[in-house]
């Protein structure tokens, strides 16, 4: 049976390493996550419950180091994994058409600590799941498994060639389109209705492209005080699913 909407790209190639309590143990934790190897201090390793298949090797604290980039936090835990499989776009649509969960799209947001940290922030907020263009969107790295602390595992990221086409399915499946921008005149309170909202946040210093903004319903800006010129990404994003998951 065909796949329903818009196609996913392909998976990056090569396997990423993990490191850190929290990224290898929710690795480890998800069922759709394949663990290849790991390499573990004694002492990390003493409180975890590792599948017996998952070959492990005994390293120092020095050795790990040189696994990982430099001064990563790895707490004396470093996995290889594969990439998760590829999300569709209407998959994670039919998921969510029983609730008012928000969506994030992110138009070219490259840096991977923001992405790891929007991930968390859709966690906290029990957002239905990302969105990002294949191109100019970091692949699955450490890096973000590190600042998503887990979330990675559990938040669906759906990766699309076209994000216009997917903004058009978004809208298509009853999701209100608002795109933050610190030129618009109204704010996200005004913006967002009543409707299941989609938030849309353009790349770090150069915001949203014109086309992206054009399949916008509405476009937004967060309420910051003149003395600040704009808020970092993952930031905004957290603002933003706060005041839709609490609006009146």
């Amino acid at each position: 049976m065909a796949r329903k909407g818009h196609r996913p790209s392909h998976a990056p190639a090569g396997r990423p390493r993990f490191w850190g309590r929290h990224a290898v143990t929710a690795a480890l934790a998800n069922p759709e996550r394949i663990v290849r190897k790991m390499w573990a201090t004694r002492e990390a390793l003493a409180s975890l419950d590792i599948p017996p298949v998952i070959p492990i090797t005994f390293a120092d604290v020095a050795d790990l180091a040189r696994l990982v980039p430099g001064d990563a936090p790895h707490q004396g835990l470093v996995a290889e994994v594969d990439p998760l499989e590829d999300v569709w776009l209407g998959d994670l649509l039919d998921q969510g058409a029983g609730d008012r969960r928000p969506l994030v799209i992110l138009d070219q947001v490259t840096d991977p600590h923001n992405v790891g940290a929007i991930l968390r922030s859709a966690a906290a907020f029990d957002a239905l799941g990302i969105i990002t263009p294949d191109r100019h969107s970091p692949p699955e790295s450490g890096t973000i498994a590190r600042s998503a602390s887990g979330a990675l595992e559990i938040v669906p990221w759906v990766r699309v060639v076209n994000l216009a086409r997917a903004l058009e399915e978004v809208a298509e499946a009853g999701f209100w389109r608002v795109g933050l921008t610190g030129e618009a005149t109204q704010t996200l309170a005004q913006a967002m209705g009543e409707t299941r909202v989609a938030l849309v946040l353009g790349a770090e210093g150069e915001g949203m492209r014109h086309n992206t903004a054009a399949h916008c319903d509405e476009l937004a800006r967060l309420p910051i005080s003149p003395k600040v010129e704009s808020l970092n990404v993952s930031n905004a994003a957290a603002i933003a699913l706060y005041a839709v998951t609490t609006r009146g």
